[in-house]
């Protein structure tokens, strides 16, 4: 991702559009700290996601100026909107927040009304404490939602990256299926899926693939390893593809000769749960109905002990370890479901006691009239001769 991957007005456009939601939130700035907000604000897509950045962006117009690391200035100056870069950390290491500390000096926030970002798996305990102390009464909306609202709802060109993912996480699968055999590890099938992935225009994913055989497949989030798959064994997968970081992500299951009784019938309920969830899922719907929709099935069944994962959740431009953002689909969630919203779909269940996992995983785009299903590859049951 860079600036190039937009064109100027639609940069520009968010920026406006988040400036009023700042203005609109009684606040005089917002401390951007996301590397998804950072990169849909800017094209920014270094690694400095994995010390401490910052973005302020004003309720007034005003110039850009990105806090980061040095290692990361050239990138930032040559590949984003930034119109200024300020850093710290050069050619030895430095406190980033005593350098933070003069940059928010320098523009007069500590006197301000504040919001502040707080992406969990990008800022540091530490880090976050500092800001909180140094802002003080002028922090008064902490955590501060308001940008991820915004970016949730996807742009024309955004969908046009997430179609492109889909039919590059198809390839990515079968080939994958096509490599199943007796002797072949599941170490050696993710080989060929992210050589596939990367070969076709994918970036790296966000998120590592999950990928179990035989006993394995009750492991709900399990990685690849050296296990061999022998005759009779299931198998699941669930792949990202990425391009420009937006992702979409795709999850089967096969069995290498005739599938169990069991595994098929299981493998149903999952099936109809998912068409039960895609069935409930609409412009201005509630997040919550369609989970609902999903988990009456599957405890219908008799399997609701063995859900542990949502159902499904917002597919973001992700940045590790995560391609996930809101809206949730899971209990207890108060989110909405709008036109222009990539929305995951992925009912599963994984029972230890028997050995056995099922999921499916695909991919809906919310419209003005219902849904698109991105997602290219049937949904049956896949069986490996």
């Amino acid at each position: 991702m860079s600036k190039h991957d937009f064109t100027a007005a639609e940069f520009a456009d968010r920026l406006a559009r988040l400036r009023v939601a700042i203005a609109d939130a009684g606040l005089d700035w917002l401390l951007v700290t996301h590397p998804v907000s950072i990169r849909w604000l800017i094209g920014q897509d270094t690694k400095s996601y994995t010390v401490f950045q910052c973005l302020p962006i004003s309720a007034a117009p005003g110039r850009l100026v990105m806090f980061t690391r040095g290692t990361e200035r050239s990138e930032f100056e040559a590949d984003t909107m930034a119109d200024e870069v300020h850093t710290y950390n050069g050619g030895e290491p430095e406190d980033p927040m005593t350098a933070f500390n003069r940059f928010l000096d320098g523009l007069g926030l500590k006197t301000k009304r504040v919001g502040l970002e707080v992406p969990g798996a990008y800022m540091q305990p530490a880090h976050y404490l500092a800001v909180k102390a140094m802002l003080g009464d002028a922090l008064v909306q902490d955590p501060c939602g308001i940008l991820m609202a915004l970016r949730a709802v996807k742009s024309p060109a955004e969908i046009t990256y997430i179609r492109e993912a889909a039919a590059i996480a198809a390839l990515g699968l079968q080939k994958l299926i096509g490599a199943v055999a007796e002797g072949v590890s599941e170490l050696a099938l993710a080989g060929v899926a992210y050589h596939t992935l990367l070969s076709n225009g994918s970036g790296l994913p966000a998120s590592t693939m999950n990928l179990m055989t035989g006993e394995r497949s009750a492991f709900a989030l399990g990685g690849a390893t050296e296990r061999q798959m022998r005759r009779g064994d299931t198998g699941l997968v669930e792949m990202g593809a990425a391009r420009r970081r937006y992702t979409s992500t795709l999850g089967r299951q096969w069995n290498l000769g005739a599938p169990s009784p069991r595994l098929r019938a299981v493998h149903q309920v999952i099936l109809e749960a998912s068409e039960a969830c895609m069935a409930a899922m609409r412009h201005g719907a509630p997040a919550i109905e369609p989970h609902l929709a999903s988990r009456k099935v599957i405890a219908a069944a008799g399997l609701e002990q063995y859900c542990l994962h949502t159902t499904g959740y917002g597919m973001a431009p992700g940045f590790p370890p995560s391609w996930g953002e809101s809206p949730n689909m899971f209990g207890g969630t108060k989110d909405i479901l709008k036109a222009g919203m990539v929305v995951s779909v992925e009912p599963a269940v994984f029972m230890p006691e028997e050995r056995l996992g099922v999921r499916l995983i695909d991919n809906v785009l919310i419209t003005e009239t219902g849904i698109e299903v991105l997602s290219r590859t049937s949904r049956a049951l896949i069986v490996v001769d």
